[in-house]
C-alpha cells in the first residue's frame, strides 16, 4: 500500500559542480539552502542586502548590483524612532546614523555585483506576490521597515508581471547565467490561507512559464515537495510557518539528487565527512590513531583540493593542529 506520493524532481539540464559559484536570492528559504551549500563546501553567497520575499523586489536588486549605482543620502528614510532605512532592502542595516546605514547598504550592494558578475548559478526563490507599493512614490518596497500600514498599497502581482519583469531580465541583464527557480514552501500566514495559496498559485505559474520560455531557466519543486510529498504538520516547525529541520534535509537530499550529477554527489559524500571528522572532539587527541587519522584526513583533503579545487583551509588548520 502507498500512503503518500513521493516526488522526484528531474534532473538539472546542466548540473552543479564544484568548480561553480553560485548566488541564492530570495525568501528565507533561500538563506536555508545557501546554509546548506556553503556547509557542503560549494561556493556561495546569498542575500547580500538581506532577505527579499517578492519577485519585483528581487529583479529590482539583480538591476541596480549590475548596474553598480551605489545608493544616495536621498534614499534614506528616517522612521519614527530616528532609524535611517531603505525601502530596497531588509532591515540589517537600520541605524541611527545615516552615514553608517548608507555605507553598509553600499558595500552589500558592491558584494551582490561581484558576485552576480561572476556566479554560474543564480538559485532565486520566490517567496510571495503579494506587494506593499509606498503611496507617495508608486515604489515596490523590498521591506515595510516596520512604517504604518497607511504608507502603503497592498497588491498581488500578476503571472505576466513577474514574467516580464523577468524574461528581460534574463534577455539582458542575466543572458549568461544558468538560473534554478523554486517558490518557498514558507507559508505567509498573514496573507491568510486563501491568499497563500492565491499568491503561491502565481508563482508557481510564473515559474512553469519562465522555464518554458527560457533554456537557462529550470524549476525546482521546493514547494511541491513539503506540501504534496510529505504533506503533513509534523513537518513544519513549531510556528506552522516554516519547515521543520527534518523537512529541510528531505528537501536537500532530494535537491542534491537533481542537482549534482554523479561525481559531485561522490565528492560531497567525502566533503561530509572530512568536515565531521575535523570537527570531532576526540578522547584522546594526544594518541597515535587519532594522528594517523589526521594525517589520513589530510591526504584525502589534499586530494580533494587538487580535483575539486574545495577549500579546506578550516579543516586543514584544526587537524594539522594535532600533528
Amino acid at each position: 500500500m502507498k500512503f503518500r506520493t513521493e516526488i522526484t524532481a528531474e534532473p538539472l539540464r546542466t548540473p552543479i559542480g564544484y568548480g561553480d559559484r553560485l548566488l541564492l536570492l530570495g525568501s528565507c528559504f533561500a538563506a536555508e539552502m545557501a546554509r546548506r551549500l556553503s556547509a557542503a563546501k560549494f561556493r556561495t553567497a546569498c542575500n547580500p542586502t538581506g532577505t527579499l520575499f517578492n519577485p519585483a523586489s528581487i529583479a529590482a536588486l539583480v538591476r541596480r548590483a549590475a548596474s553598480g549605482t551605489p545608493p544616495r543620502a536621498d534614499e534614506l528614510h528616517r522612521s519614527a524612532d530616528g532609524c535611517r532605512f531603505h525601502y530596497g532592502t531588509g532591515t540589517l542595516f537600520d541605524s541611527p546614523d545615516p552615514e553608517a546605514a548608507l555605507n553598509g547598504i553600499r558595500d552589500a550592494l558592491a558584494l551582490c555585483g561581484r558576485e552576480l558578475a561572476r556566479c554560474d548559478r543564480l538559485v532565486v526563490t520566490f517567496g510571495t506576490a503579494w506587494v506593499y507599493v509606498l503611496r507617495t512614490t508608486g515604489e515596490i518596497v523590498a521591506n515595510c521597515h516596520r512604517q504604518p500600514q497607511s504608507e502603503f498599497v497592498r497588491r498581488r502581482l500578476t503571472v505576466r508581471e513577474i514574467v516580464d519583469e523577468w524574461s528581460e531580465l534574463l534577455d539582458t541583464t542575466l543572458r549568461d547565467k544558468r538560473i534554478i527557480l523554486t517558490v518557498s514552501p514558507i507559508r505567509h500566514l498573514a496573507d491568510g490561507l486563501p491568499g497563500n495559496a492565491a499568491s503561491k498559485a502565481v508563482l508557481r505559474l510564473a515559474a512553469e512559464e519562465l522555464a518554458e520560455r527560457f533554456d537557462r531557466a529550470e524549476y525546482f519543486p521546493a514547494f511541491e515537495l513539503l506540501t504534496d510529498d510529505l504533506r503533513d504538520y509534523r513537518f513544519y516547525a513549531e510556528d506552522l510557518v516554516h519547515p521543520s529541520a527534518q523537512a529541510v534535509e528531505y528537501v536537500w537530499e532530494k535537491f542534491a539528487a537533481a542537482a549534482f550529477a554523479a561525481q559531485t554527489r561522490e565528492q560531497l559524500a567525502a566533503v561530509e565527512e572530512i568536515v565531521r571528522t575535523a570537527r570531532h572532539v576526540p578522547r584522546r587527541p594526544d594518541s597515535d590513531a587519532y594522528r594517523a587519522l589526521c594525517r589520513r584526513t589530510l591526504e584525502r583533503i589534499a586530494a580533494l583540493e587538487r580535483e575539486a579545487g574545495i577549500d579546506f583551509s578550516e579543516e586543514t588548520a584544526r587537524l594539522s593542529a594535532h600533528l
